[in-house]
């Protein structure tokens, strides 16, 4: 079920104009129709009966116009008359969508789940403040919290700023950094009625805006795996769908190294995004399937995997949408064997976990 929440003013009056206020939603059907403008527009009219967001003034044929007017949506004649498909000015609105979506839970959250970060004299500056040390750079100093010490140290009426009064901001040191990032598309990640598909997609769109804006040097390729594995460029995130696949892990790490090997950055590491454990491989030209339990043969060639990535200073970051006691076994020992990490995190907490853990792997002492 998708919520929605509407800002008001003091007034009491909407903040936002008609058109804006539907656009946010509209982005937001988009993604969970996989790019659907028809149906997404259908669940928008629903909305808009329920909440009475147009008026008389400017209604829904308003709202499509404008979406045509501004560059949102083209024509597609394949779909009929009233057919559209989302431009990619659209595409980039939805990531740039998703981005403040987690950017929003970062702020947010208070669970305190992340690794310690380590600092010292970097590039990206940080809120935490430290005293002034031989060495860090004076064009960083707190302001605010080197009066505050001046003025405990030595009062008003003989103000002074020493050397021992002087706070910096932390830095971080940035390294550039190749990563592949894995979407787990096999069926269970709609089973049981729970849209774990969505929730992934939302990150990898979140993520590849981060990089595009903030960390231009890095890469980010991104793969899905069912029964095989291929690559997918950004451009076609919106549109990702669920497969009746089984999960083949193999297939997919065997690309992300393959990926990874073309790259010149040193710094290299996959993310996992998924929902179970891995059900199938491939023995030739054949496939090789057990959903039961955790096949021996299967489990086997995926900790081989994972110990080659340890080898080559690959890291595997898995997150994993579940709980099961016997997925959560097999992930430890995953993780063991490749030395990376993991987390269980729910759907609601996944864009947070993989976008701070991204933020830390970017982070290291000087």
């Amino acid at each position: 079920m998708i919520g929605f929440q509407f800002e008001y003013n003091n007034a009491g009056k909407p903040s936002k104009s008609i058109f804006d206020r539907l656009l946010d939603i509209f982005k937001e059907l988009l993604i969970h129709t996989s790019g659907d403008v028809s149906e997404s527009l259908s669940w928008l009219n629903e909305i808009d009966k329920q909440y009475k967001i147009t008026n008389e003034e400017y209604g829904m044929a308003d709202f499509i116009q404008e979406l045509i007017d501004k560059g949102y949506i083209e024509s597609n004649t394949k779909r009929g008359p009233l057919g559209f498909n989302p431009t990619s000015k659209m595409e980039t609105q939805l990531r740039r969508h998703a981005l403040d979506d987690i950017f929003d839970q970062v702020k947010r959250s208070k669970s305190g789940q992340h690794n310690t970060k380590i600092t010292g004299q970097g590039d990206e500056s940080t809120s935490e403040i430290k005293p002034y040390e031989f060495g860090d750079k004076l064009d960083n100093i707190a302001m605010t919290e080197t009066i505050k010490n001046a003025h405990i140290n030595h009062g008003i009426e003989q103000f002074s700023i020493s050397q021992d009064d002087i706070a910096v901001y932390e830095k971080y040191e940035q390294s550039q950094t190749s990563t592949v990032l894995m979407i787990d598309i096999s069926h269970s990640m709609i089973l049981y009625g729970e849209d774990r598909i969505t929730p992934a997609k939302k990150v990898a769109m979140a993520l590849s805006e981060l990089i595009i804006t903030k960390y231009p040097k890095d890469t980010l390729d991104i793969i899905v795996f069912g029964d095989d594995a291929w690559s997918i460029e950004i451009k076609d995130l919106p549109y990702l769908q669920v497969g009746p696949y089984h999960t083949n892990t193999v297939a997919g790490v065997e690309l992300a190294l393959d990926i990874l090997k073309r790259r010149k950055n040193p710094n290299k590491q996959i993310m996992m995004i998924t929902d179970g454990k891995p059900t199938c491989i491939k023995k030739g030209k054949k496939y090789y399937k057990n959903s039961m339990g955790l096949d021996r043969t299967i489990f086997t060639r995926t900790m081989s995997l994972a110990v080659k990535c340890k080898k080559l200073n690959i890291p595997i970051t898995t997150f994993m949408i579940a709980r099961d006691p016997y997925l959560v076994q097999f992930v430890d020992k995953f993780t063991a064997a490749n030395g990376g990490k993991a987390f269980y995190s729910s759907l609601q907490g996944l864009g947070e976990f993989i976008f701070m853990d991204y933020k830390d792997s970017k982070r290291k002492r000087k």
